[in-house]
């Protein structure tokens, strides 16, 4: 079921995109699946606890999807990008732990971690270093609207305990790009979104290397890609004591206008 509900979101991108291409620049569309572990701690009103030794968070797989929409003259340039992101887990502390304000006693466990984020982009690339590299380099700058949907729950039950928090946590970031293309069908690209503030930060990073394979009918590239992408999220708040990290490599097809 989830796995249909993001194939939706993806599709969603898809169409967002196509009409609003026809009075673009150029216009690019992408879907792919991310292999990614979890670590660092995570913890709500009580202890930290470990995503992976102590949660049992593994590695998962899920897909994505991104569009980008190159606007004319003066309007931003528009980037949307949708993760969802989905762990389960197994575990169990032999001394007890709080969360959530309740003690949880020393038997098994099962804890659940939702963080689907979706982003949104505006941003300018840097004027004239396209046309000074002979269109071989492109740095884009601009500013991103990260939409985090949270939802923490843990289950145990030998004591008949559930405890959950949900909420929604929308993140203003900074925007980088750069991408270097040495020929017309090969490319190498990097993507920085981060903010920090106080003693929090969300940090996302992808390195991605592409190959156009095909030209098919109607002037469209399409596209194969992959590479690697880690993020880092740190919250520290009177509630909310979070170190996240969560990396692996990606792997895309897509089409460009």
């Amino acid at each position: 079921m989830k796995n249909f509900k993001v194939l939706c979101v993806v599709l969603l991108l898809a169409v967002v995109a196509l009409p609003l291409s026809a009075h673009a620049m150029g216009a690019e569309v992408a879907v792919g699946v991310w292999n990614h572990n979890a670590g660092g701690d995570l913890g709500y009103k009580g202890d930290s606890l470990s995503l992976d030794k102590t949660l049992g968070f593994g590695k998962e797989t899920r897909f994505s999807g991104r569009a980008k929409i190159d606007m004319p003259l003066i309007i931003p340039n528009v980037y949307l990008m949708a993760t969802p992101m989905n762990f389960e887990g197994n575990g169990s502390v032999p001394g007890g732990f709080d969360f959530a304000g309740t003690h949880y006693g020393a038997g098994a466990f099962k804890s659940k971690l939702n963080l689907d984020h979706y982003d949104f982009a505006l941003y300018y690339g840097v004027p004239f270093l396209g046309l000074a590299t002979l269109g071989n380099f492109h740095v884009d700058a601009g500013l991103n609207l990260r939409i985090i949907n949270v939802e923490a729950r843990i289950d145990q039950a030998s004591t008949n305990y559930t405890e959950s928090k949900s909420f929604t946590l929308p993140v203003p970031m900074l925007y980088l790009e750069a991408r270097f293309t040495p020929t017309e069908r090969f490319s190498v690209e990097g993507e920085f979104r981060g903010i920090s503030y106080n003693a929090s930060h969300f940090y996302d990073m992808i390195g991605r290397v592409k190959y156009k394979v095909i030209k098919v009918p109607l002037l469209i590239d399409s596209f194969i890609a992959g590479g690697y992408r880690y993020e880092g999220i740190k919250i520290d708040s009177n509630d909310v004591k979070a170190d996240m990290n969560f990396s692996g490599p990606f792997f895309e097809v897509g089409v460009e206008f």
